[in-house]
């Protein structure tokens, strides 16, 4: 539930869920930003969710922060929306061409290459967000064993479709970009799909996924 709602600017206001980082706040997060969109509250101009935070941007010639709050806490968490999510599979490719932080990785954490994969593949993580570039999803959570701060020097390019591991999150490079993310591998999906005007994106917040590993030429095959 909503702890607190505060201005942020003049035209913009955040909700408050809490200080913490998990799936249980961030289910909430997700679901009021659903229910938002389907309230079409005039006024409203942009509803963005992150970890455990909803910012409103609003148009003041519409609708004033004091009227917006009244709405926004007439949501009650049992008339929401179900979530409708998907649990997405995804290929993973961990050879050392594309694994460029796996070896630094092992010498961190102190545990073998091969450890770091098995606790990395096969399991399901949830999509607590998207942002930075377009569509790229922020996953959790990571094993604890493999759980490590980001680059001390970020890349000035991290290839598309890299898929990166910091602290308790993964992610995928949806485009070509700076990042300081710890790289374990790449995948030759299309997460971001600009050519798709009307659904580019392939992972949304609240959905699950799984990482399955593939072999060099099968990444190829897939990317072609």
């Amino acid at each position: 539930m909503i702890k607190n709602i505060s201005n942020l600017g003049d035209a913009a206001l955040y909700c408050d869920f809490g200080s913490k980082i998990n799936k249980e706040i961030n289910l909430n997060v997700i679901k009021y930003f659903r229910n938002l969109h389907q309230a079409n509250i005039k006024g409203i101009t942009n509803i963005t969710p992150s970890y455990n935070k909803l910012i409103i941007s609003f148009d003041l010639s519409i609708i004033n922060f004091e009227k917006l709050v009244e709405k926004i806490k007439k949501i009650k968490i049992d008339e929401i929306v179900s979530l409708d999510s998907k649990i997405i599979k995804i290929p993973i490719c961990i050879d050392e061409e594309f694994s460029l932080d796996l070896d630094r990785l092992s010498k961190k954490l102190k545990i073998n290459e091969e450890e770091i994969i098995n606790s990395f593949i096969n399991k399901n993580y949830f999509c607590y967000m998207t942002g930075f570039i377009a569509g790229m999803p922020f996953l959790g959570d990571l094993e604890n064993n493999i759980r490590l701060q980001r680059l001390e020097t970020p890349r000035v390019k991290v290839p598309k479709g890299s898929v990166g591991i910091t602290e308790q999150f993964c992610n995928i490079y949806t485009f070509e970009s700076p990042g300081g993310w710890n790289i374990i591998g790449s995948t030759p999906i299309e997460v971001f799909d600009k050519s798709n005007e009307n659904n580019p994106i392939k992972i949304n917040p609240g959905d699950t996924i799984n990482f399955y590993k593939i072999s060099k030429d099968e990444y190829f095959k897939l990317n072609e």
